[in-house]
């Protein structure tokens, strides 16, 4: 079980992530949703262990100890952080991706064989940038399952490759109600999805900011 309590990020002048509580337990998805690009990404990195928060508490299993936390969870895609250099072929980020997993769990983890395992021969060489949205989705999450210690995926924006949820969404699905391996899976998204109705947290739900918290402009001042 993932659980966040007013977790928050200061900014400069606002907050890179306002106050956000969520639970997320394994063998379910839940979308976050919020309008801004840079909030969605610090939710990401703060879920994942990969942000140090500046107040609130994020737990995996009861635990709020950060190592536990970034053993558990991966990132996947996220903008200015580990989304997939432009020069890269497919097979060369999966490559670097395997080469990333931890040695013991490692083994014969090749790039040739494990796109043939993997069913993604028909685009290893082709570049990252130009694959399709879900063939994308597909590999990034193949990849960061590699590590068989993933229970949790904090997945940044599947929405921003195409509008079309049905390029991404039956995947998370998919991971999230697998019952071989059942899997924590937390998208941010810009907005829910027509027809889902799953769990939705909205990124800056938590009522009570705190004090030495960064004061969120008023709408009307927005506007000005």
């Amino acid at each position: 079980m993932l659980s966040a309590n007013q977790l928050h990020v200061n900014g400069r002048r606002d907050f890179l992530l306002p106050p956000t509580s969520l639970q997320a337990a394994r063998g379910g998805l839940l979308l976050a949703v919020g309008h801004r690009q840079d909030q969605r990404t610090a939710l990401a990195l703060a879920l994942s262990g990969r942000m140090k928060p500046s107040g609130g508490s994020v737990e995996w299993d009861g635990s709020a100890r950060t190592k536990q936390l970034r053993q558990a969870a991966a990132v996947v895609d996220a903008p200015g952080v580990n989304e997939p250099e432009q020069h890269l072929s497919v097979r060369d980020l999966v490559t670097e991706d395997l080469a990333l997993v931890p040695r013991r769990y490692r083994g014969a983890l090749l790039s040739t064989p494990w796109l043939k395992v993997n069913r993604f021969e028909d685009i290893a060489d082709r570049w990252a940038e130009e694959l399709p949205a879900d063939r994308r989705l597909e590999l990034l999450t193949a990849l960061a399952l590699a590590n068989p210690h993933t229970d949790l995926l904090a997945v940044d924006s599947p929405d921003r490759h195409s509008g079309d949820p049905a390029l991404w969404l039956p995947r998370l699905e998919e991971l999230a109600y697998d019952a071989g391996r059942p899997l924590a899976v937390v998208a941010t998204v810009a907005a829910v999805p027509p027809g889902y109705t799953g769990p939705v947290a909205r990124i800056g739900n938590a009522v009570t900011a705190p004090a030495d918290a960064p004061r969120q402009p008023e709408p009307e001042e927005e506007a000005r």
